[in-house]
């Protein structure tokens, strides 16, 4: 159940709205026109989450608000071709990637809070792709060397080169050459893409990244693990490591980035 309310008076210009999910509900509120304010409140039962959702929206009719005859504003469904456009798009928004994420933050800031949710949720569906024995092998040989941490800002980078490049890069690691020749120098991670859909959480509503984590887990649908890995290669294996990918190899196994 969703429902929208306005309250238009001489002295008073404000919004008010619940969304009731399972046993727990989310109300967004504030001036019109403004990002207004979001809270959330899980309950013991669905019974309790609706008895109480149907006593706020009354004890607001009593006070004067009623059912907004507009479009709610608030409510957006972004679709996977959306998400991959809007980080294709951003790649013209600016000279290097921190300036491009920067438009890409602003541009989900504006957005419902249900399409900032749905943004991480392609963004964390597809990320969990590319957690691959082959992938971390040629990170491995292009760092010279890779931890977990370095593996997961590597894929983030990864990703934010599209949806084409993405993809191809985890059937073809050695797809990659052409945009690490390009780095100059630095390393092919981007830990700051990880965090875009908190930051702009962040920004619409003012609230931390934990308040955006818990409203995440719960409204998101998202239950998929990072599968468990075996790794198909040796990191003391070089010839080993020369024979899967010969290229990177060539380029990087006796001069890695970074």
């Amino acid at each position: 159940m969703e429902k929208s309310l306005v309250c238009i008076t001489a002295i008073s210009n404000k919004f008010w709205k619940i969304k009731v999910q399972g046993n727990m509900f989310i109300v967004s509120y504030g001036k019109i026109g403004t990002q207004g304010s979001i809270n959330t409140k899980e309950f013991a039962s669905e019974e309790l989450c609706w008895k109480e959702a149907n006593r706020l929206i009354e004890s607001k009719l009593k006070k004067g608000y009623r059912e907004s005859l507009e479009q709610d504003s608030e409510v957006g469904v972004m679709t996977e071709s959306q998400f991959w456009d809007l980080v294709e798009t951003a790649h013209q928004k600016g000279g290097d990637m921190e300036e491009q994420l920067e438009w890409l933050d602003g541009k989900l800031a504006k957005k419902p809070v249900s399409d900032i949710i749905k943004f991480d949720t392609h963004f964390n569906r597809n990320y969990i792709k590319s957690y691959t024995s082959d992938l971390w092998a040629a990170a491995w040989i292009i760092m010279g060397g890779c931890s977990d941490d370095s593996f997961d800002y590597f894929r983030a980078w990864l990703l934010f080169h599209g949806k084409g490049a993405y993809e191809e890069a985890i059937r073809n690691p050695e797809s990659i050459i052409p945009d690490l020749e390009k780095l100059d120098g630095e390393v092919p991670e981007f830990e700051a893409f990880l965090y875009a859909a908190g930051e702009a959480f962040e920004e619409k509503t003012g609230q931390d990244l934990d308040s955006y984590l818990e409203i995440y887990s719960q409204l998101s649908g998202d239950d998929q693990e990072q599968p468990d890995l075996e790794m198909e290669w040796d990191e003391g294996d070089e010839e080993g490591l020369r024979r899967k990918f010969p290229r990177l190899w060539e380029l990087y196994g006796e001069n890695p980035i970074g």
